[in-house]
């Protein structure tokens, strides 16, 4: 096969789930039907569940060791040739119905497949590069999905239909195939040579302090684990209710079509999300999707259907679900470079198998209190609200919702984000084009669409940008930054916000916020000692290759179309130091005076939490039925203008950039 093709990696994923699931469903199954009371079997589903689930648990660890170790082609091999004695275990428990052998079984699977995920998972990279993870990513994740599917109906037919030799021959022929297929896996690997404690408690301590490193890759993490929890709760309560007569009152070939209705679905949807994804920013329908689920798990709880009707519902949920989760995957491997990545892999696997170990305590506890189909409530409740608080924690994804919040409100439009392709910012160049498209007019689209191709191959330097806006409203810093969403901006804010109500300071911490201690009460020589410390951090963030917009004039403008510097002092200290490969981006706004967060008619700023809540009732009652609120936004490239300005007094200084602020 060749280096750089998936399919050898995608068979060899296939067939690994297949049998995993396989042999789970078959042990749930038999294993049920071997023992007397209600009871003992519940306790055994549940050891079932935990036999496959604990391993990635303790032995995440373990595996990125591994990748440290031995190539990743050489640990899926390995761990290939493990699996045929495992099936020789199980099969041995099956021939002598022995519930704990069969279990014992299911527990060395999950030992196999904890130890060699991470590595599987890694090769998408080496094979496919930087350009087609969403593409490989979709494609591992919707044959793993396939071999779910295909593992657990197989399981509930042979259960139920198959004689002993057929069930042999499935576990033995499952293994011997992905053994074949691991030995046609090419890829140009990356080495490993860092070595982390196998203690999975301080593992998992370090690997977070790592994820830490990644703005927001925690909360990435976290909500990839979300959907493991409910894809786990989603298939133990399928059984249970699928089967009961309370429920759907199926037989087990009928609850594994259901299983296999949802199982398709997720293929589906994470094969077609991997294409999309290449195109469009998918992280930002995060809460769309997650909010589509929750009507659709509420659909299902309320709505009396038939079981063929159920199925239906299911497949759509199961699709929507695709989408939601093949981004946060594709994510994982675009921000995590190098051999950082097993790290992280093998960090992902821990944290989302002890959601999955969670799982089968919060189903016991709620079909115990509310009855077999509670759990679809808790899924939409948990859909409903984890989407809300992940759009806080990652920067790009509440920039790119905030763009199209305020679309619906103000029609933006932006003149000079050509000059930011000049300067070699394909993701700026990108971000208005082909991610997170919204309404607001990009008056560069003809550039764009010309240029991109070019530029691609070109050798022009990146730069770092300071970027000077003026402030006629409160709300214009929220259209500039979603404006530049794809280049993360590090704005001063007035230390104020980062103490007011709950959303705010969280905004301005996701963003990377520094606070702004109001200069108006320290007009002492603490006052100065204060601008200086703030001029450090810009100068040190754009030194390290940062990228930092502030407000020369600190405050919002007083009269339309007038802005106001003053005798401030940070614009015209950072102009006439600038750090070497930093351009000075000029930002003029208009329109947004009489706005409900400017300050016309007001003796002072608006109150920003009475200003924000009458602003959300005004977007859902007022904002749908009048025409959009015209805002123009001119960006320039002042950086020669200013270090010609800095050789002037500060107070020219300011009068120079006032008159380019207030210019027609």
């Amino acid at each position: 096969m060749k280096s750089n093709s998936f399919l050898p990696l995608y068979a060899t994923n296939f067939f690994g789930t297949l049998n995993d699931n396989f042999l789970k469903t078959l042990a749930s199954f038999t294993v049920i039907g071997w023992l007397p009371d209600e009871r003992t079997k519940s306790a055994a589903m549940g050891v079932t569940a935990g036999a496959l689930v604990l391993p990635y648990i303790l032995c995440s660890p373990l595996a990125d060791r591994l990748t440290a170790v031995w190539s990743k082609r050489s640990i899926v091999i390995a761990a290939k040739w493990a699996e045929l004695p495992i099936m020789a275990v199980a099969i041995a428990g099956f021939a002598l119905h022995s519930p704990w052998f069969v279990i014992g079984a299911v527990l060395l699977m999950g030992l196999q497949s904890s130890l060699y995920s991470p590595a599987k998972y890694a090769l998408v990279r080496d094979i496919g590069g930087e350009a087609r993870i969403s593409t490989g990513m979709g494609g591992m994740e919707g044959v793993s999905f396939l071999g779910v599917l295909m593992g657990t109906v197989a399981g509930a037919i042979v259960a139920d239909m198959a004689d002993t030799t057929a069930r042999y021959a499935c576990l033995g022929g499952f293994a011997a195939l992905g053994l074949v297929a691991s030995y046609t896996v090419r890829a140009k690997e990356e080495l490993n040579r860092a070595l982390h404690a196998v203690n999975p408690v301080r593992y998992i301590r370090r690997a977070y302090r790592m994820a830490g490193r990644y703005d927001g890759l925690n909360a990435v993490i976290f909500m990839l684990s979300v959907f493991w929890w409910a894809a786990a709760m989603l298939q133990m309560g399928l059984l249970v209710y699928g089967k009961s007569e309370a429920g759907l009152n199926l037989d087990a070939k009928g609850t594994g079509a259901l299983l296999c209705a949802a199982a398709v679905g997720i293929v589906f949807g994470q094969v077609i999300a991997g294409f999309v994804d290449k195109k469009r920013f998918l992280l930002g329908a995060t809460l769309l999707a997650g909010w589509i689920a929750a009507a659709l798990l509420a659909v299902l709880y309320f709505a009396p259907l038939s079981p063929w009707w159920f199925g239906i519902v299911l497949g759509l949920l199961a699709f929507d679900l695709g989408f939601f989760k093949l981004p946060f995957d594709a994510e994982i491997q675009k921000v995590v470079k190098g051999p950082k990545l097993n790290t992280m892999l093998a960090y992902f696997n821990q944290v989302s198998f002890l959601f999955m170990l969670a799982a089968s305590g919060c189903y016991a506890l709620v079909s115990w209190a509310f009855g077999p189909k509670a759990f679809l409530l808790l899924l939409a409740i948990a859909f409903l609200v984890a989407p809300f608080l992940f759009v806080f924690c990652y920067r790009p994804v509440l920039l790119c919702v905030g763009r199209w919040v305020f679309a619906r409100r103000y029609r933006v439009e932006v003149d000079g984000l050509d000059l930011l392709c000049n300067y070699g910012n394909m993701e700026m160049c990108n971000s208005g084009i082909d991610h997170c498209e919204d309404d607001s007019k990009i008056s560069d689209r003809k550039f764009h669409n010309s240029t991109i191709p070019q530029l691609h191959n070109s050798t022009i330097p990146q730069y770092s940008y300071l970027v000077l806006p003026n402030h006629p409203a409160m709300v214009d810093p929220m259209l500039v930054g979603v404006t530049f969403w794809k280049t993360p901006l590090r704005p001063l804010s007035d230390e104020l916000f980062f103490h007011s109500g709950i959303v705010a300071p969280r905004v301005l911490k996701t963003l990377g916020a520094v606070p702004v201690p109001d200069l108006r009460k320290h007009r002492t020589a603490k006052g100065a000692t204060i601008a200086r410390g703030l001029g450090d951090i810009v100068k040190s963030t754009l030194e390290d290759g940062g990228n930092v917009i502030f407000y020369p004039s600190g405050h919002i403008q007083t009269e339309s179309d007038h802005e106001d510097i003053g005798t401030r002092q940070l614009a015209y200290n950072m102009c006439g130091d600038l750090p070497e490969g930093v351009r000075v981006i000029g930002v003029r706004t208009r329109g947004l005076w009489g706005s409900i967060w400017s300050r016309k008619g007001r003796k002072a700023s608006p109150s920003f939490v009475p200003t924000f809540i009458k602003s959300v009732f005004l977007w859902f009652f007022w904002s749908p039925f009048v025409p959009r609120r015209r805002v123009p936004m001119h960006i320039e490239d002042l950086t020669g203008r200013v270090k010609e300005w800095s050789n002037l007094t500060r107070l020219e200084f300011n009068r120079k950039l006032e008159q380019w602020y207030n210019a027609e």
